[in-house]
């Protein structure tokens, strides 16, 4: 969660102040993550014939590209607490509905969490919640869709870190050949270039390669609810890295956000 988080904060660096492109930073975060979770491979001796070309599942890799490419679009129009309600809510949504489709039953104390946990996210954006852009929106749903997506595959992954390389290296030549297509001329300052480097290498690469050690524990309802924590994370960066305020409210949210997680996540049936 904290490499999610930073990840929020490197791509509002990047993209809200226009140091690149949505279409550059898309490319370059995919091809830093898949070149550092390479060298990783690499250097812990995993055996390279894992990563043949028959043994990729491209709908992971797909679900990964319209993520980090409609996140990347989406914050070009809408702020950041218009972007973190319309995203986790509808990764809430996506993963809920599918625990319920396979089975999962989530009791009292878990839903009740996990409301919790939602509103405190609410209270939080909630001031900077503005009407969305209508694009910029459904982009954004479309990347809460796949986020949610490409966390329930990640739950069958025997091998995290290869399943992750796998799925970065066949997502980034389509963020090169989406760059070719751009409607607008590319744009990278060497600032934006670092940051996409930096989002798509540690946050993204080893952020996704952790998160799908840690699914296979978690049922689709519980890793819903944890995922609620990223916003408050982001906030609490956001003070220490980007100069934003603290307020009563960051405490009171997080307070109540943390509380619901506990909640959703540690009860026992």
């Amino acid at each position: 969660m904290l490499a999610f988080a930073g990840n929020s904060i490197l791509c509002r660096m990047a993209l809200q102040n226009e140091a690149i492109d949505p279409w550059s930073f898309t490319g370059i975060r995919l091809a830093s993550g898949t070149l550092l979770l390479l060298l990783f491979l690499r250097a812990s001796k995993r055996n390279s014939t894992s990563l043949q070309p028959m043994a990729w599942k491209p709908t992971a890799a797909a679900t990964l590209f319209v993520y980090v490419f409609t996140f990347s679009l989406a914050y070009v129009s809408l702020d950041a607490g218009t972007g973190s309600l319309l995203l986790f809510g509808t990764v809430q949504i996506t993963m809920v509905i599918a625990g319920l489709h396979s089975g999962e039953r989530p009791t009292p104390l878990n839903v009740v969490g996990m409301l919790t946990a939602a509103s405190g996210v609410a209270w939080l954006v909630w001031p900077g919640v503005s009407a969305p852009d209508p694009a910029g929106a459904a982009l954004m749903i479309t990347a809460g869709i796949a986020w949610g997506s490409y966390s329930l595959l990640g739950r069958g992954a025997t091998q995290p870190t290869v399943t992750t390389a796998r799925n970065f290296a066949l997502a980034t030549p389509i963020a090169m050949l989406a760059m070719t297509c751009s409607p607008q001329p590319l744009s990278i300052t060497i600032r934006g270039a670092w940051l996409a480097i930096a989002s798509g290498a540690i946050t993204s690469g080893l952020g996704y390669a952790l998160w799908y050690m840690a699914l296979p524990s978690h049922s689709a309802t519980r890793a819903a609810a944890l995922q609620l924590s990223v916003p408050i994370i982001a906030a609490i960066g956001g003070v220490a890295f980007l100069g934003e305020a603290a307020s009563t409210r960051l405490l009171a949210a997080s307070s109540l956000t943390i509380g619901g997680i506990a909640a959703a996540t540690l009860s026992r049936r």
